[in-house]
Order: structure tokens, then sequence, then C-alpha cells
């Protein structure tokens, strides 16, 4: 059992409760007394809130809201006793002094004949989720008195919860911290509490798991998500593994698993995905882990129930269930071929079958209830529509109970068309009917509420407060007794919560109350206690002695008390409880003790008992007659420890009621007039062979019909013995599928790859399989499907492999593509583009991708605000910018295994101009080639023709060009106040510039003194005009032209550099630049100087719409990684 937290609004405050919550696969169902019976498998797993709970005797209450009113509060009226002289009661109160302020408490209560009860009280900020206080408070006199423990005298321990050992409860531990939870400890205690040993730990308990036979085994989970194991009851601890998932840990199923020190658990690989593995807790390293599962799970699938284990897998849009029987491999779950599950809810997995709740494509509120065949695979339908409420935290409550007491009974309240109605059925699903209203209220007259039109519906909800008992209430020792709320009428009412009891087990029902009540059963319901469940303070119970024929009223406190919960003592042959409680909002926590041992002064004998079949009022239940006991009216006396309720059952003749519909056969409703029969549906063929038929071999076709499961008749009727016998044909190979262990399609080179095969119909013994993995390897294998060795495989070289499995007997073929794409995770991605562009003129983006022998590469690419991107496959993509201003364009490049993105600004002008610059030779022996070298140059000649020309500085950008010689082009920015009418404007900065320029007033000094003029581009020689490459010097909107990208240096980068945008090389500014490798020759000036230059005018030229076509483009490059 898990236990959860649980805010319950209340009378003044909210309070907070943490409360036991059934197992399920996927997340829990609804969790009345009973739904499931697994209490094997609660002991096994791993609380989520750090309560393991072993029974109703240990949990987290919290105290309801609580007023000052004091007042007694009214009832229904109530039938006394006929002997009320016989029943005396003895209470006695205690208050937990001091505890005032904590609104949580743990509570254990030892049994067996133990008088040892434990209570821990919490303060428990909700804001900081944390322990704030704690009080460990311990009786031993059945809760008469108790005594507050101090575990370390002159330091504040802080105990946030505690552990009950369940094959020896005398065993506690408790797990606590300093109170700045800088010191973790825990405290053992082998004496029920008496005495504690303190043991430092090194890791944060999140959650203990104790052994379920070896009491001085437990596992630990940390919040760090590692599992530690101790065998020497907690002194010790080492770590078992890393990356576990949290309530996804299990300890080994007695004569299930053969190693008793086994577990299961779900852990995280090093790629993120999640697998089921298991190992032994002498030795759990990574490598003497065992993957039982081949292939990835869905996250916080795992789940280990009796002789069953669960997973999940979603591919796409698909999810697929799995299960594994006793342990053998794992087989995909069949339900009807068209359910297309959304949400599957295990109700339990006793009496060798699993019963689940399914959600099926078309539902929202609803689940539809499943049952298996006794392997888990194969699973036939015993009622749709079943109500479900979506909780917090993703949880399902789902309205099915199992009644306890008798198997095979269960309830479910089933909602069609906005009506709920509530059901019985007595065969397990087979058949149910609708509940038989009482004849009389609980007054003593008649009802107005007749069948067919009017029935009993009960509310089946689970109690968020483990210490009530929920709105309906059954026990194992207790058989034919439920006692529910709910109403009289065509349809279950939310607001209508009368209390009825039936002491058949469900066929006949009589009302006692007229509001809900909580219930507590003590001595195998020979009592049955009642309190009321309200918000205002009380100070009395009702009880009865007669199964609920008769109540009597004790006052159990003086003063009226708000009511949080009920306990009594584990074992079913209790008498004494416990009820809980606060006088007022600010009061302490105050404990009543009621007990019933003296008005019960001897054991019963045979003659105190009357016998009584359940099969008077329904013929055989589950195939055999059963009689049972009950205690005479007349008896007060204690059935005890030895009771038992069953005394002979006798199997019955089989009949059509023991049968249920098989595997893809359902009952039709529509059909009921033609008889109750199960009909095959549309996509089911009842004679074609099971998947697992091969040569040699015979199988039965289904007649539509299997007994139903746990069903112990004899003899009659036997609606499987028509099935015929067939011999498994020779089937082709079909369905073929060629899969990857973990769905990875995009891989590494020299990543291992595991191909799994696999074959939906035809016969697979017989069958070869011949596998091409396109790089040389071929193989031919022999029953591949069945094998537990799959295809494993490297690839060493990037590329695009198309790996092809045909599946070939003598009756045909059948044959499956896979295409792998082998390559290198992306490092980087670099955007070159224009930093100034003109209005609507075309400009080019180019993507240059680390490393460059990526194959098979997507460009993403966002321009503007636009949330669309454009896909190609190319890394170049050509744009137009519509309006002025800044234009972010963002690229994004993924191969399937990673993705890298950068992102520029550009600024777009209606109009600019450009000067060409150039600068003395000597200033080529001081050029590093890097982009902080030019980025300077670049700003201090922006500087000194600013200072020269008077122009602004913010409207010269000066970028110098990679490679040698060294130049640069000066970009003009247009003035903010330029007039419209360009036709009559004259920008006279540029004359000036030029001016500047020409009279060689620009310069400036470098290292060792030497002085670099600044001229115009046309100053220099012919010589140098020839070494410049003009054939380079097109109109181009890229840096790097794509054709040229793959001859560029892979270290080349750009990024936004302070104060001025300049186009740059950059590697790491945290490591020593790069210079660039390529000589400075003629040759290779061509692959440095890749820039675009203006054409044949090395003058100032005017760019934009009126002044014809744009000559030039370079980024204002504002990169981002």
């Amino acid at each position: 059992m898990k236990a959860r937290i649980m805010a319950v609004l209340a009378h003044l405050y909210p309070a907070m409760f943490l409360a036991c919550a059934w197992m399920s696969l996927f997340g829990l169902i609804s969790c009345h007394t009973g739904v499931i019976n697994q209490r094997n498998v609660r002991d096994r797993e791993l609380d989520s809130r750090g309560v393991h709970v072993t029974g109703r005797d240990e949990a987290l209450i919290s105290a309801h809201s609580r007023g000052d009113y004091s007042g007694d509060p009214g009832g229904p009226r109530v039938r006394r006793a006929s002997a009320p002289e016989k029943v005396s009661l003895l209470s006695s109160s205690f208050v937990l002094k001091g505890d005032a302020t904590h609104n949580q408490a743990m509570v254990h209560w030892t049994g067996e004949n133990s008088s040892v009860i434990l209570i821990l009280t919490k303060y428990y900020h909700a804001d900081s989720n944390k322990v704030l206080e704690s009080s460990l408070w311990r009786s031993s006199d059945y809760g008469s008195t108790y005594t507050k423990l101090n575990l370390m005298p002159g330091t504040t321990i802080i105990v946030t919860n505690f552990y009950i050992c369940p094959t020896n409860k005398k065993k506690v531990i408790l797990v606590s911290s300093s109170i700045n939870e800088r010191d973790q400890m825990l405290f053992m205690s082998t004496d029920e509490g008496s005495s504690f040993q303190r043991q430092p730990v090194s890791f944060t308990v999140d959650t203990l798991l104790f052994h379920p036979s070896d009491e001085d085994n437990l596992l630990a989970y940390s919040k760090e998500a590692k599992l530690y194991i101790s065998t020497d009851l907690g002194h010790k601890w080492t770590v078992l593994q890393e990356r576990v998932t949290k309530d996804r840990v299990f300890w080994a199923v007695t004569a299930v698993d053969v190693d008793p020190d086994l577990v299961h658990m779900e852990i995280q690989d090093i790629g993120g995905g999640y697998l089921y593995v298991t190992c032994l807790i002498q030795n759990c390293s990574d490598k003497m882990v065992t993957a039982q599962f081949l292939g990835k799970i869905d996250h916080n699938s795992l789940s280990v129930q009796d002789e069953y284990i669960f997973v999940k897998v979603t591919t796409g849009n698909r999810t697929k269930y799995y299960v594994s029987y006793r342990r053998n491999e794992f087989v995909q779950m069949r339900f009807p071929k068209y359910a297309l599950p959304k949400d599957l809810q295990i109700v339990s997995t006793d009496e060798n079958q699993v019963f689940l709740a399914l959600q099926e494509w078309y539902q929202t509120d609803t689940y539809n209830l499943y049952q298996s065949d006794p392997q888990g695979v194969y699973y036939s339908i015993v009622l749709e529509n079943v109500r479900s409420t979506k909780q917090p935290e993703e949880n399902v409550l789902i309205d099915i109970l199992e009644v306890r007491g008798i198997k095979g009974v269960f309830l479910a309240n089933q909602k069609i068309d906005g009506k709920v109605m509530t059901l019985i059925t007595y065969n397990k699903g087979r058949d149910w009917e609708p509940l038989a209203p009482p004849t009389t209220d609980m007054n003593g007259k008649p009802v107005s509420c007749k069948q067919p039109d009017c029935h009993l519906h009960l509310h089946l909800r689970w109690a968020d407060n483990p210490y009530v008992s929920g709105t309906v209430h059954t026990k194992d020792s207790a058989p034919g007794l439920i006692m529910g709320a709910g109403n009289l009428g065509s349809q279950l009412v939310e607001y209508k919560e009368e209390m009825y009891i039936t002491s058949d087990c469900g066929k006949t029902w009589r009302q006692v109350f007229e509001e809900e009540h909580h219930i507590l059963y003590l001595d195998h319901g020979g009592v049955i206690v009642a309190i009321k469940d309200t918000s205002i303070p009380l100070k009395i119970l009702k009880f009865s002695t007669d199964e609920g024929r008769t109540w009597s009223i004790h006052n159990f406190t003086s003063t009226s008390v708000f009511v949080d919960g009920l306990l009594s003592e584990p074992g079913d042959e209790t008498l004494v409880m416990t009820v809980f409680g606060h006088i007022s909002y600010r009061s302490d926590w105050e404990l009543v003790k009621v007990d019933f041992r003296q008005s019960f002064p001897r054991q019963c004998t045979e003659a105190d008992y009357d016998s009584w079949k359940l099969t008077d009022l329904q013929k055989c239940i589950m195939g055999q007659e059963r009689m049972y006991r009950r205690r005479k009216e007349s008896s007060f006396c204690i059935k005890g420890k030895s009771y038992t309720s069953a005394l002979t059952a006798k199997p019955c003749q089989c009949t059509e009621k023991d049968f249920a519909c098989d595997y893809g056969f359902e009952r039709a409703p529509s059909l009921r007039l033609e008889g109750d029969r199960c009909y095959p549906d549309f996509w089911h063929d009842p004679d074609a062979p099971p998947e697992n038929c091969h040569m040699g071999h015979s199988y039965k076709s289904s007649t539509g019909y299997r007994k139903v499961i746990a069903n112990v008749c004899e003899g009659g009727l036997n609606k499987e013995q028509s099935a015929k016998q067939h011999s498994c044909p020779l089937l082709p190979p079909s369905g073929l599928q060629l899969g990857i262990k973990g769905q990875m399609l995009a891989v590494a080179p020299g990543d291992d790859i595991t191909f799994i095969v696999h074959q939906e119909q035809g016969d697979t013994t017989s069958t070869r399989y011949q596998v091409d993995l396109m790089d040389g390897v071929r193989a031919i294998y022999e029953n591949l499907t069945v094998t537990d060795e799959p295809i494993q495989h490297r690839y060493e070289k990037p590329g695009v492999y198309r790996v092809n499995v045909k599946a070939e007997n003598s009756a045909g073929h059948d044959q499956a593509t896979l295409y792998i794409q082998v390559t290198a995770p992306l490092q980087d991605v670099h955007l070159e583009v224009v930093p100034i562009a003109g209005r609507n003129q075309e400009v080019n983006l180019t993507a240059i991708v680390l490393p460059t022998e990526a194959n098979l590469t997507v460009f993403y690419w966002w321009i503007g605000d636009n949330l669309q991107p454009k896909l190609t496959l190319e890394n170049s993509l050509i744009t137009r910018f519509s309006e002025e201003g800044e234009v972010p364009v963002t690229v994004q490049a993924s191969n399937g295994r990673s993705m890298v993105q950068d992102s520029k600004t550009v600024i777009v002008y209606d109009h600019f101009q450009v000067i060409p610059l150039s600068f003395s030779h000597n200033l080529d022996r001081f050029n590093p080639n890097i982009p902080e070298w030019r980025r300077d140059v670049g700003q201090v000649v922006t500087k000194i023709l600013a200072k020269l020309t008077g122009v602004p500085q913010d409207s010269l950008v000066t970028m110098v060009k990679p490679g040698l010689p060294t130049t640069a082009d000066l970009y003009v920015l247009p003035q903010e106040s330029t007039p419209v009418k360009r036709s009559v404007f004259v920008d006279k900065r540029v004359p000036t510039i030029k001016q500047v320029l020409s009279e060689n007033n620009v310069s400036f000094i470098v290292r060792g003194g030497l002085r670099v003029l600044v001229t115009l581009a046309d100053n220099i020689t012919e010589h140098e005009l020839q070494n410049c490459d003009r054939k380079n010097y097109k109109n181009h909107g890229s840096l790097l032209r794509p054709e040229e990208s793959s001859l560029t240096h892979p270290w080349l980068r750009f990024r936004k550099l302070p104060g001025r945008n300049v186009y740059a090389q950059m590697h790491n500014e945290k490591e020593q630049e790069m210079t660039s490798p390529v000589n400075h020759s003629e040759d290779t000036q061509n692959i440095i100087q890749g820039e675009e230059f203006i054409d044949d005018d090395l003058d100032s030229q005017t760019l934009g719409n009126p002044g014809g076509r744009s000559k030039f483009s370079y980024p204002r490059l504002t990169s981002h990684y």
C-alpha cells in the first residue's frame, strides 16, 4: 500500500492527512476497504510519502478544523438495545500536552496481545514542505496513559516518520534529523519503543521498506534517488543502485521469486530512458544488474504484484502493456482489438487472475472492467462504464469495491447517460444486478421505493483519512456484513448519505441512520461502533451487538470533541478502541480509550452460535454452497482470536452462470432475447490458431466461454467441452516488424545497436530470417523471434543504412525495413548574414554546421517575430526584409541526435553608403587574423574618422575583413533627419570623409612605433588590386558562399561585440586565440577572403531601392550561444 498526503477542508482550517492508497499499475484506483486484496504487495512496496503502511494500525491522521462549539449534536432516533443493562463500557481520556500546534500524527498499535501504542505528532509547515516540530509518545496500557519520549536529552530532534517491521512489530525505526537538517539519523528499537539506539546516516532517508520475511533486511530510498541496503536493521548501509525511480522498488515475492534477496526496480539509464532490472542485495553493481525487459519502459510504470509483473511502453501515440506471469518472458496484454486504451488501473491480482479497469479511447470519466486468463494475457470485459474521478497529482479513483469476507462479490457504480447506479456481482463480474431497496425505513415505516424503477445506491468513496472507514465498510472475518452510505431512488445522489446495513451480503438491506457515520468493527463484527461524520464536536458514539438491528448510545467523553478518527487494536478479536480528537482549535490532542471487554465476560462456545447459509438467498456462489456461523443475539461473549466464520463449503454442479465469455467474445444486451449467449466480435476468428501454435502441436478453438477463475463447481454443464481440436498449420510469416532497442533511429558512429524482430502471426520455428545490415554484413537466423539473442551491431562510418529483414518459410514470406541514420552529434552552428540590408533586397542566410561532415541535417529558420519556421535541407535560404528596422534571425540545425542554434540581428535601411578602405602594407605584418584584432582596428579607425570629420561616431561602422592584405569597409549609416525627397538632399558626410582619407590624415601607431596609414581603397596600386582578386567581389549576400564553406576554417565563429557590431572570427575567449593556419599567399587569399565587396566601382555606392541594385551585404553580428 502507498501513503498519500491529502488536503481536507474541514470546519475552520485545512488539515493535512496521510491516507492509505492501494497500489495500482499506472496510478491510484479507488481505495475503499477491500478494493484490492494484495497485502503481500503493500508489504514489499516503497511508500510514496515516507510511510510504510502495513495495515490500519499505522498511518497518518490530521486534526479536523476545530471550533469552540461544545454542544451535544442532534441526531437520528436510535433504538435501544434489548438488554442495555448487559452492556457497560469504560472510557478514559488522555491529553498529549504541549502538542497543540501539531497538525499531523502517526499511530502504531502493536496488537497481538500487546498493550503498546506509539504516537508521533508533528507540526508540518505546508509552505516549506517540512516538519518543524515533533513529539513521540508511548503507551503501555492500551492507551490509558502516555509518556513523552526524549530520544536525545539536551538536543532537539525532529522525527519525520517511523516504520514497523511487518513480521516482528516489536522492531521500530524512526527517521529523524537535527533541527537544521544538517545531521540525518535513525533510531532503532527492538522492544516496541521501550529503548532506542541512535545511528547517524550519510544520506537523507525518503522511504524505508522492510523485507517481507527477513526482519533485519530493509531498503532505504534517499531523496537523491539512490537505493541503499541494510542487513542489520539499519546500523550499516551500502549503496545498492543509483537513479532509481521512487515507489518502483519491490522485494522478492515469496513462493514466486527463486531468491528471497532479489530486488525488482525501475532505474534510469545514462541516456535518460527507464529500464526494469533486478539484482541481489549481495551484489548490485552495474555489471550484476539484469535487465528483465528487453527495451526501455515508460517512467513510473513498473509494478510487481503477486505472480505478475507489469510494464508499459509508449511509442508515438500508441501505448502497449506487457505482463510477465511467474517471472516468465513478457507478453503483450491482449484487449479487444479496438479498445485502444488511454489508461489502465490494476484492481486486483489475487486468485490467479488479473482484474483491471481500462479506459478506452472514447471514455472520459468512466472505465471498463476486464478479467484475464490465469497468465494475465487475454482479457474479457465484465462491466462497462464504471464511474471514475480524477484526483490531484493525476490520481484516479474508480468506483469498484471488493466485498471482503466472501470471494467473488464486488460492488460497482455504473454511469450511463449521466446517471450513476450501484450494481453487485456474486460471481466475479459474470452477472451484475442492482441492490434491492429495504421495505421499511429506520423507523419501521414502509418506503415508496419499488423495483425496477427504484433501488438502493451506495457511495463507493475512499476515505481521505485512514482512521475513518470510508463510505462502505466490510471485513474478512465478518462475511456477509456490509455497511454503507447512500440513498434510495433511480440513481445515486451525491448529497444524500443515509446509512444502510446488510448481514446477508447485499440481498436484503436495512436503514440504520439518516446521516453518514464512521464505522469500526470490533471482535469480528460482534460489535459495530458508529460515530457521526460531522464537523461539529461530539461526545457520543453508537454501537450494536446484533449486526445493526438495535443500537445503544455511549458518552465516551464528558466534553464534546472534534473527532479526527477511530483506531482499534490490530487483530479481529479486539474489543478496545481509541477515539482521536480535539476540544477546540488550539487545544492539545486528546485520546479517548473505549473498552468493551467488561461487557463480554466470557469466551464464546459452540452453543453461542447459530449456523446460516448465504445460499438461502443466492444459490451457489462461485460454484459452492457455503455454511457460516454467527453469534446469537442473546449471547454476550467474545468470539476471540480462534473464531472462524466459515463452517462448511460444498461444490455445486456447474451451470451456465459459472462460465464467462472468452477472449474475443462478449454478451450483447440487445440480443438478450435470443438467450444469454457470448457472441464473437467482428475482428475475432474463433478458429484461428493462437500465436504460439507450432507445427506438430494442436490447439482447441474457443467455444466462446471459459470457466470463471476461482469457481469450484463440479460436473453439470461444461460450456468448454464442445471445443474442436485442430492441428497447428504451417502459417506464413506476417506482421513482421523491425525495431531498435530504445527506439532511437539516429545513432552515433561506434554505438552499439540492438535490433529487435517481432512477428505478429505465422510459424516461427520453421522460418528463416535473412538480415541485411547494408554495410556488408549479412546473416541468416533460425527461430529469431523467440530466442533471447537479438541482433547486435555497430556502424563505424556515418551514413544512412537501409536495414532489411526477410522472413520466409514454405508457406510464404514477409519482410520489414528500417532506416538507420548514423551521424555524430552536432557541435555548433554559425549563422552568417549581412548586418545591414536594403529593404526588399535579396539576402542570403547561411548556416555553417560543425562538424562539417554531418549528414541529413534539417534547418529551421525563424525570421522576425514569425513563430512558424521555414524548413530546408540546404544550409542556406534566400529571403527579403520588407520593413526597415531590426530583424532577428535564428537558425536551428537538427540531425536527429542533437539540435544547435545561432541567432543574429539584421538592421534594414532604405538607403546607406559604403566606402572601401585600405591600409599601408606594414599593417599586414602585424595582422594575426583574429576577431579581437580586427575589432580593435575597426574601432580605432571609426574613432579617428569621427574626430577628424565631426561625423557622429554612432553613424559610422568600420568592418575590417578577414585575410590579407588588410582591408575594410566603412559604413555610413543614414541620418535620422534625412529629408524624404532624396533628389534634393546631398549627404555632405561622404565627401568630408573622402577628403580626410585622401589627404592621408588618418593613421595610427602599432607595435614598434610603426605608423599605419588609412586611405581610400582606390589609392592602392594596380598590383595590389590584382592581389585582391576582384573576381571575388560579386553581389552575394553571404560572407561564406555555400560552395566555399567546406574550405573555411572549422573554428570560424561570430559574436556580438560591445559598442560596435563588426564581422569577426572567434574561437573561445577563455582560450588562446587561434591564428589562421592558411599561408598568406595569393592562392589562399581567395579562401580567407570569401566575403563579397563592391563589384566594379570602388568608390562609395548608395544602396537600396532608390539607388539601384544592391551591391553588398555584411553582417551586423549578434551571435548567441
